[in-house]
């Protein structure tokens, strides 16, 4: 923390689903926030209500191009730097392997950087998927993980087990100070519909009346944890200085089926939509469930908001954003006839918010 002045958090992927409810957090914790995204998976409309907050900024820059004299210009200055910058949905990291590789290796080498150069901490938002398929459970952060190297998921699970590598080669070198989260499944509000996962998928396809599409048998096991502890979680991690030396499990340890959590969806809902199955992917894991005794411990952290309370909140938002694009899409069809019908979809966003020197 620096006298006289406001601290300024860096987020990487703040306009995705983690990250925009990151820079909700940090501005309510009276921080200045630079928002980082390229907006291949991250939305405008999440964070189209800071587009007048004067203490938010918006860069649009992918982190595989990105240089820290990007934002450190003008006398910029930089506390804190957090890597949210990655698809995590299968359907969307699998979309471009390559992106998704290079995003995690080269776009934490390119903030680590940031990182050093400003003097600022660093969080990296890592993964559960480090653990592969695991053949521990549940899975503490001591497991060094059971994954295919040369999987269609490989390019998200190897590469944020590079991401890891180089965060904490920055660490033992004296270069920056490093926090690494694990973070198991989150959701919440501002999801993509497409998001792919089961709960997205669920929720959306019972709102619609649609079947409810599970993988497998079902019978594989997920762990969920709602959006706002999580990003509690990586709230305390990033201003902890308790002596960590490795990364630090964020999740929620209650573990359910993915078709309990369908048939909890369908209650919710009062859909009366059927559940059908598909093959299960490649290499998906059949278990997944976080030993968070190292937050619990370090952190004072575990999840507060149940699942009933966070699905309902959840479904709720769902029902929103459908009323929302509707309406979005009539009025674009009425003002900008080049949206009609097949357009309707590719509406447009706010202008990025312009980058504002920090030296006060």
């Amino acid at each position: 923390m620096t006298r006289g002045r406001r601290k300024v958090a860096v987020v990487a992927g703040g306009a995705g689903f983690l990250g925009s409810h990151l820079c909700d957090a940090l501005l309510g914790r009276s921080w200045d926030v630079i928002c980082v995204d390229s907006f291949r998976t991250g939305r405008k409309q999440n964070i189209l209500h800071l587009e007048h907050e004067p203490r938010f900024d918006l860069l649009e820059a992918d982190v595989i191009e990105f240089r820290p004299g990007q934002i450190l210009r003008g006398g910029t200055r930089v506390d804190a730097v957090f890597n949210l910058a990655c698809a995590a949905s299968p359907p969307h990291y699998q979309a471009d392997p390559e992106h998704t590789l290079l995003t995690c290796v080269l776009g934490t080498r390119n903030l680590l950087q940031l990182a050093e150069r400003a003097g600022a901490g660093f969080l990296l938002a890592s993964t559960s998927e480090v653990y592969g398929d695991p053949e521990v459970h549940p899975q503490a952060e001591s497991y060094w993980g059971n994954v295919n190297p040369c999987g269609p998921r490989a390019c998200y699970d190897e590469g944020k087990r590079a991401a890891e590598t180089l965060a904490f080669d920055y660490a033992r070198a004296g270069r920056a100070q490093v926090r690494v989260a694990r973070i198991f499944n989150t959701y919440g509000p501002r999801m993509r519909p497409d998001d792919g996962r089961i709960v997205s998928n669920a929720v959306t396809q019972a709102l619609a009346g649609d079947p409810i599409t599970i993988y497998g048998d079902g019978s594989q096991t997920r762990s969920f944890c709602y959006v706002d502890d999580l990003v509690e979680g990586l709230c305390r991690l990033a201003a902890s200085d308790a002596p960590l030396r490795g990364a630090v499990n964020l999740g929620n340890p209650e573990e359910l089926t993915v078709a309990e959590l369908a048939e909890r969806v369908v209650a919710l809902t009062g859909s009366t939509s059927a559940i059908v199955r598909r093959p299960l992917p490649v290499d998906d894991p059949r278990r997944r469930r976080p030993d968070i005794a190292v937050a619990r411990e370090l952190l004072g952290w575990q999840p507060r908001v149940g699942l009933e309370a966070g699905l309902r909140s959840t479904i709720a938002w769902f029902m929103q954003e459908r009323h929302w694009a509707m309406a979005m899409r009539a009025a674009a069809n009425d003002a900008h006839p080049r949206y009609a019908k097949g357009n309707a979809g590719a509406l447009p966003g706010p202008e990025p918010v312009p980058l504002r020197a920090r030296s006060d």
